[in-house]
């Protein structure tokens, strides 16, 4: 697969001349594909529609180069001017950095370059003043006069290539606009016949994402370009035309853009003023309409994203960059857009999606899982507070914490755990539920309202659970230490409710006690087990919990860990009052008003007596 982008990385490199003409025509495409659409519909025909949409977009990219050309120009005609603050500064810079090690080796560098302006400056100067006092005699040199043919020849050929090009882009987006149905059938038919669906759905992301960006971005970037070429023009910066349609397209390569947008006026401004003012109000003018953009105009006008994480843009821009150049950084980001999606719809490139998309690549119960492997409980913690910012903590272990201790006793069955590594996760487990006891606490003070009655927000019409106020609740664990975190959940949960709530490790053999008045407070008592084959276990439990105290309601927690086992566990086959699988309906069967289930004697004996064998007959 390396050796694979490498090559496609080379081939690119080498047909430049091939492939970017292919790509802007396959960009415009898809940004003017929308308004083609748009005029089909108010019943413009196709190729009028076609030829109107191409003509007006290249009529405006075709003013943009003239007016970038001419203020460029302008700006290269007025640099010798600036020279001497630009010496002036060199030389405040030198003054300020003498009493730093550091900063005085730079500042003579810098004043080299100062010294070397003027040099230059006065040699130019010399150089005026003796032409025009002293005039040399010139030299007369016979000279073929050059054929007409060849004239012509040298002065069209530079010019004929970046004219091609454009014409050769016109043609290729005035053909793909008007055989896009096409183009889409043979694509179809050549990568994704045999799945329809999956192709198609492809085809509409890439077109949405890549033609919605191009024009929103467009949109944001002129609302940005206009107020900053205004704010230039008042703190007279020259050429304010030009640094407002650099930014214009600068912004449509994030992250990178804006700030080289900013630089170019910031140096001119420091080339120009003989102070720091001006250098200051140009900074504070690109700072106030970026935070503008980014808080106000942008999730306004912007509402849909790249798809691309942010480091994922960066090195893209970097990557296309180099394959082409300036041409290539500003089209790194809608072609790195379409191998996304090219990774999301197609398995063979999947792994597009994962080093480049911006969606998260772990569950939730796999990042914390994970977390817990690490013994990092604070980073799972503040991933359990972002969860928790909108919904509440029983959701948290419903979804999150109890499926990620699942994963950890799945492992533990198959033997790739060593029993560090067990033990390791249950004490980070154990310290995530510690981390979040604050916010328990917050849930139980909670005046209940008809958002917040439930527990969770969508426990209103399913849960309905009952409030736990004077409730008295053994939580235990059954066989191993994350059954005792799962155990631990619940507890803080039922604690949530209003319960009276003691949490008991598996290795407490005796949980009431040697004398079971000292526990007759207690009126429930819930074992959690992670391994779907504790039927045995569970009974036994049950069984002598029972036997000691016959008042007690005692259920089970065993969640569907490997999907069946623990679907096949009845209340009535290991004598329990209730088995549930999950903590919402431990909580709700923990908290229920019924009578304990009494225990019943076993229908046949564990062991049958054997039969005695009859006497032999005494003659």
């Amino acid at each position: 697969m390396i050796l694979i982008l490498i090559g496609v990385a080379v081939i690119l490199r080498l047909g430049q001349e091939i492939f970017v003409p292919l790509a802007l025509s396959l960009l415009l495409t898809f940004t003017l594909a929308p308004i083609v659409s748009f005029l089909k519909k108010r019943y413009v025909p196709k190729i009028a529609a076609v030829i109107l949409t191409v003509a007006s977009a290249f009529v405006v990219i075709a003013a943009f180069s003239f007016v970038v050309a001419g203020q460029v120009s302008t700006l290269a005609e007025n640099i010798p001017t600036y020279q001497r603050n630009i010496v002036e500064k060199v030389r405040t810079l030198s003054q300020a950095g003498s009493g730093n090690g550091v900063l005085q080796h730079l500042s003579k560098i810098v004043e080299r370059v100062g010294s070397e302006m003027q040099t230059r400056a006065a040699e130019s100067q010399v150089e005026a003043s003796s032409e025009t006092t002293s005039r040399k005699p010139i030299p007369v040199e016979i000279v073929t006069r050059s054929k007409p043919i060849e004239t012509l020849v040298n002065v069209i050929v530079p010019l004929i290539r970046p004219f091609a090009t454009a014409g050769l882009i016109i043609v290729l987006v005035i053909f793909m606009l008007l055989e896009r149905e096409d183009l889409r059938d043979r694509f179809i038919r050549l990568v994704g016949l045999g799945d329809l669906h999956r192709t198609t759905a492809a085809l509409q992301d890439a077109g949405a994402r890549v033609g919605k960006y191009l024009l929103m971005q467009l949109v944001v970037n002129a609302l940005y370009a206009v107020p900053i070429t205004i704010g230039l023009w008042l703190l007279g910066i020259p050429n304010a035309i030009l640094w407002g349609l650099l930014t214009l397209v600068l912004r449509f390569v994030p992250y990178i853009g804006p700030v080289i947008g900013m630089i170019l006026p910031l140096f001119l401004a420091l080339a120009i003023s003989p102070g720091w003012s001006l250098v200051a109000w140009v900074a504070a003018l690109f700072i106030a309409i970026e935070l503008i953009s980014n808080n106000v105009i942008e999730p306004w006008l912007y509402g849909s994203h790249t798809g691309l994480s942010p480091l994922a843009i960066i090195i893209s821009a970097i990557f296309w960059s180099w394959l082409w150049g300036p041409l290539g950084l500003m089209l790194s980001t809608p072609l790195t857009v379409c191998l996304v999606v090219l990774g999301r719809y197609v398995p063979q490139f999947s792994f597009l999606d994962v080093l480049l998309g911006n969606e998260p690549v772990l569950q939730p119960q796999e990042k914390l899982y994970q977390r817990l492997l690490a013994g990092d409980p604070s980073e799972a913690a503040d991933n359990a507070e972002e969860f928790l910012e909108e919904g509440y903590l029983i959701d948290y272990y419903e979804k999150v914490g109890l499926p990620a201790l699942i994963l950890g006793e799945i492992d533990r069955q198959r033997g790739v755990m060593s029993e560090t590594q067990i033990e390791l996760v249950a004490f980070s487990a154990q310290t995530l539920i510690g981390n979040l006891a604050d916010i328990a606490d917050e849930e139980e003070n909670e005046e209940p309202t008809e958002q917040t009655q439930g527990v969770t927000p969508q426990a209103i019409d399913e849960l309905d659970l009952p409030d736990g106020t004077g409730r008295s609740i053994i939580c235990l664990g059954g066989r191993g230490a994350m059954d005792d975190a799962a155990a631990a959940m619940l507890a803080q949960i039922l604690a949530v409710q209003g319960a009276d709530v003691v949490t008991v490790d598996h290795t407490v053999t005796d949980v009431l006690g040697s004398n079971p008045t000292e526990t007759s407070g207690f009126d429930t008592v819930v074992v959690a087990f992670l391994n779907g084959n504790s039927k045995s276990h569970a009974r036994q439990i049950v069984r002598r919990l029972k036997r000691k105290k016959p008042s007690l309601r005692v259920g089970i927690v065993v969640p569907m860990a490997d999907g069946e086992s623990s679907a096949q566990i009845a209340p009535e086959d290991i004598n329990a009052d209730f088995v549930s699988l999950g903590l919402n309906e431990a909580v709700r069967s923990a908290l229920s008003v019924s009578e304990p289930v009494p225990l019943k004697s076993s229908a046949r004996p564990l062991v049958r007596p054997r039969p005695r064998p009859t006497p032999p007959l005494v003659a």
